[in-house]
């Protein structure tokens, strides 16, 4: 009812000036939200505790970093998780120094709230693209992908940004704190695409006893629920990174039908890589599993077959495997091939199932991990 009608509603009764006012106000005013009940508001409360730490170093609401998904933590994502009250990170990937500075000039054009980028170490091109990281005044800078340089992490922090290193290890975590590391990230196995072999679980029994006293260790790796986030943050973690849920973002540019494999896909469908011949190295990686990832296992079997032949020496036959996958993302992602491209996902795609918008998936993760205080203090 619009407040035309209201009105005239008022008038036909005999209602005076300022009741008719009233109830044109009353037409526009939106509706009144509940009050929150002081055990819920406590709950919440002490959650922002846990997550104060990671909050402060990263200058978020929330201490959750979004995981940098080639193709998909692009400008729109990573502006939509910072605004949120979340830390969006760039996926830098393969982007040349140009491309990525286009793409954070894109970004700060989005949101006035800070967010990161990230590096993959093994680029030809890093010392490069810290530079461009540094003179767009990015102020965290994640190096992926393998142990950073010295030289790059060093070059990182005289330039004024944070550094975050991910740690498979103990003993790494140590070294990378030595180089100069700000923060760690730990990322169990349970991840989407490229995953060690040490689940998060045992890596944070591991890890965070030890460094957590030191520098803000965040855990990644198949955090789907606020439960879990909780548990972690409980055992000292900071903060966590959280990639898979975000895939089904309704900022998120991820192709339509690339979505719906994810909602349709279940934990069990998100499995690494097949290493056929250990001559033959394959790095795992996590996916939902399609007529690709079929073809890949014959693709590595005909090129063994043909370096036992003698058609291919060892070289050529690794960079033959490795090549497979060229390309296979973005086909996914982008094209929506979710055929013939790499469905990379975490075992936590299980919950994903449907489309919402960022801010909606962060509160029902704090709402949900806010639950468990409220019942316990209950």
């Amino acid at each position: 009812m619009s407040a035309l009608d209201v009105t005239d509603v008022a008038a036909a009764q005999g209602a005076t000036p300022s009741s008719r006012a009233a109830a044109e106000a009353e037409a526009v005013m939106p509706q009144s939200v509940p009050p929150v009940p002081p055990a819920t508001q406590a709950a919440h409360a002490r959650l922002d505790g846990l997550m104060a730490r990671g909050a402060a170093f990263l200058g978020s609401r929330f201490a959750i970093m979004g995981g940098a998904m080639s193709w998909i933590s692009e400008r729109n994502l990573v502006a939509a998780l910072s605004n949120a009250g979340a830390f969006g990170v760039i996926a830098c990937g393969a982007m040349e120094p140009d491309r990525l500075a286009e793409e954070i000039a894109a970004t700060q054009a989005l949101t006035s709230r800070p967010f990161g980028v990230n590096l993959i170490t093994m680029h030809p091109r890093l010392d490069a693209l810290v530079d461009v990281c540094l003179a767009a005044r990015v102020g965290h800078i994640v190096f992926a992908g393998g142990i950073p340089p010295t030289t790059a992490i060093r070059k990182a922090k005289d330039g004024g940004a944070k550094v975050v290193c991910f740690a498979p290890a103990l003993a790494l975590a140590k070294k990378l704190v030595r180089s100069g590391a700000d923060a760690l990230v730990i990322e169990g196995s349970e991840a989407g695409g490229h995953i060690g072999p040490v689940s998060l679980n045992v890596l944070a029994q591991e890890i965070l006893p030890t460094m957590a006293a030191e520098v803000p260790v965040f855990v990644a790796g198949g955090i789907g629920r606020g439960e879990a986030l909780l548990s972690y943050l409980e055992m000292g973690a900071a903060g966590a990174q959280i990639g898979t849920r975000f895939v089904c973002a309704t900022e998120s540019i991820a192709h339509a039908r690339f979505k719906q494999a994810f909602i349709r896909g279940a934990a069990r469908d998100a499995l690494p890589t097949v290493q056929l011949d250990a001559r033959f190295p394959v790095i795992p990686v996590r996916a939902l599993q399609n007529e690709g990832t079929k073809r890949f296992l014959e693709h590595q079997a005909e090129v063994i077959r043909r370096h036992r032949a003698g058609e291919l020496d060892k070289d050529a036959a690794q960079l033959d495997i490795e090549h497979y996958w060229a390309g296979a993302l973005r086909r996914a992602v982008i094209e929506g091939d979710v055929e013939n491209g790499s469905l990379m996902a975490g075992q936590s795609v299980g919950m994903v199932t449907k489309e919402a918008p960022v801010a909606a998936i962060l509160a029902e993760l704090m709402d949900q991990a806010a639950a468990v205080l409220a019942a316990r203090a209950a």
